[in-house]
C-alpha cells in the first residue's frame, strides 16, 4: 500500500500521527502490521467472528477506519442491509457500507484533531463490537439456505457417527 495518491498529507503530522497510533495498538497488545508511515494494519480478535482486519491510515485532513465484515449475502440483500442501516442509528466512528459488489464493510473518517491514544482505543473497540456482536445476526439473515445446509449436514454426519452435532452459533441446529 503507497499512501503517495494522498495529497496535502503534512509530513510532520502524520510522523506525529504514527508515534500516536503504533504507541496505543502497542499499549493496547493488539497485532498489527506497519505497512508504511501512517497507515497500520490491525487485527481484531473477536468471539463470534473470529478476527476483524482493520486498516487505520492517515490521510490528508482524517484518519480512515476500514475494516471487512462480510462477503454479499447470498440471499435476503434487503433485509440484511435494511439491519445493517438500521444499526448505522447507533454507531460512533464506523458504519456500515457496502462496495459496488454488495460486500460489506465498517467504514469511517475521524478528524486527525480528535486522534489521540483513547481515541484510538475508542474506534477500535467501536470496529470490535459492531463487527462481533452483529455477524452471527447478519449470516442468520443473508446466509440462511447455507445454514440449513450446513445444520443438515451435521446432523447426517452426527447419526452416522453417533457423536453429537455440533451447534452452529453456539446453539443446537
Amino acid at each position: 500500500m503507497s499512501l503517495g495518491h494522498v495529497i496535502g498529507r503534512d509530513p510532520a503530522e502524520v510522523a506525529r500521527l504514527d508515534a500516536v497510533i503504533r504507541s496505543a495498538l502497542d499499549g493496547l497488545g493488539l497485532e498489527y502490521e506497519r505497512v508504511e508511515e501512517g497507515a497500520f494494519l490491525v487485527k481484531l480478535a473477536g468471539t463470534h467472528k473470529l478476527a476483524t482486519m482493520t486498516w487505520l491510515v492517515v490521510g490528508d485532513h482524517t484518519l480512515l477506519v476500514e475494516a471487512f465484515f462480510m462477503r454479499r449475502p447470498e440471499s435476503n440483500l434487503d433485509g440484511t442491509y435494511g439491519f445493517l442501516l438500521q444499526r448505522n442509528a447507533r454507531t460512533y466512528g464506523v458504519h456500515f457500507s457496502c462496495d459496488r459488489l454488495g460486500d460489506i464493510y465498517l467504514v469511517g473518517h475521524m478528524p486527525l484533531s480528535s486522534i489521540n491514544a483513547a481515541e484510538v482505543d475508542r474506534l477500535l473497540g467501536c470496529v470490535l463490537e459492531y463487527s462481533d456482536g452483529t455477524f452471527d445476526a447478519a449470516l442468520r439473515l443473508g446466509f440462511a439456505a447455507s445454514i440449513a445446509r450446513e445444520e443438515a449436514w451435521r446432523a447426517k454426519q452426527a447419526a452416522a457417527t453417533d457423536v453429537p452435532a455440533r451447534p452452529i452459533f453456539g446453539r443446537e441446529p
